[in-house]
């Protein structure tokens, strides 16, 4: 058994950024079912303290494995808080230490990606695309798609709800997503306990991965909120989203305004010719759920069933039936009528 196996049995859980919004429910998810090896970690050295975790600063990558080493038997890393690059990632794939991502930034997933080989030669591994969008809408897509022989075209759907309270990290990149250029055009979608809303393109990273993990040439994610109203003012704000003043105050208000539920929607479409299927899934409040996704992604990881290496979520079929798993917290899966299971 290689050193890496044996420190899974006893080694340290690090979560960076795991007082925030999503990385709290990690914390205290995988505290349960680990116990004694969970250590909080984050920028704020007091908030990291009272938590009885470790300061540590993800834009100070020499800093940050310098970390590591001090703390010397870490076996995974769940990282709930943004890097500005992949010296992070590398840090701990180059020391054997397993990596769970929850980032949503399309460059950054394929730069940490290109570290398959370094990940495959120490015996670790890394998850990315872990959580709900993406996550859960490319393990739906992936169902999709198989059940249409191969599709052509896929569409997600994810609808948020407007009254969930999300950590400034979230805030900023849907902010930053706003002013992004549009591809494609807006599509109305029925949506499972919410009715026809009109979803816009959005660059959430899913269809950036599934365009070449799956091989299908047209994925298109789009987004909208639980409120119609809000869907359409958020979206005519495209255009003045582009400049800096905009964006900053548009953080500022979506920081501290909450209307609306927080029900989110995720859902996938895969089409073949004239073969067509769909499939849902429903829950209660994003931030947790995308925790859940992170803490049961990590415990699969530290059983051993997941290969070394990088991969994205829907490229493990141990984590085929995660929807399934989070039934146990509110999470629903529906299927269009015909559409066959996993």
């Amino acid at each position: 058994m290689n050193s890496t196996a044996v420190s899974e049995e006893r080694g340290r859980i690090l979560v960076v950024g795991g007082y925030g919004a999503v990385g709290a429910t990690v914390s205290a998810t995988l505290a349960r079912r680990f116990p004694g090896r969970v250590v909080v970690a984050g920028r704020d050295a007091a908030r990291a303290r009272r938590s009885g975790g470790v300061r540590v600063d993800v834009t100070d990558p020499a800093r940050f494995a310098a970390t590591l080493d001090e703390l010397g038997d870490v076996t995974a890393l769940v990282l709930c808080a943004p890097p500005p690059d992949t010296r992070v990632a590398r840090a701990c794939l180059e020391r054997g230490v397993h990596l769970v991502d929850i980032g949503a930034d399309a460059r950054l997933l394929d730069g940490v990606a290109a570290l398959h080989e370094l990940a495959a030669g120490s015996a670790a591994t890394a998850v990315l695309s872990v959580g709900v969008a993406p996550g859960l809408t490319n393990l739906l897509a992936r169902r999709a798609h198989e059940a249409v022989g191969g599709a052509e075209r896929i569409d997600l759907t994810v609808l948020l709800g407007a009254g969930e309270r999300h950590g400034p990290d979230a805030v900023r990149w849907t902010v930053d997503g706003l002013a992004a250029p549009a591809a494609g055009r807006a599509l109305r979608t029925t949506l499972p306990g919410h009715g026809r809303h009109t979803a816009h393109p959005f660059p959430f990273s899913d269809q950036h991965t599934l365009s070449r993990t799956l091989g299908v040439q047209r994925v298109t994610t789009r987004l909208c909120l639980d409120s119609r109203p809000l869907t359409s003012v958020l979206f005519g704000l495209r255009r003045p989203a582009r400049r800096p003043a905009v964006r900053d105050a548009l953080n500022a208000v979506f920081r501290r305004v909450h209307l609306g539920g927080e029900e989110f929607v995720v859902r996938a479409d895969a089409r073949r010719g004239d073969r067509h299927a769909a499939l849902a899934l429903t829950g209660r409040s994003q931030s947790r759920v995308t925790a859940l996704v992170a803490a049961h992604v990590t415990g699969e990881l530290l059983t051993g069933t997941l290969p070394p290496g990088v991969h994205h979520i829907e490229q493990l079929p141990a984590l085929a039936g995660l929807p399934e798993a989070l039934a146990a917290h509110g999470v629903t899966l529906h299927r269009r009528r015909g559409t066959p299971g996993p």
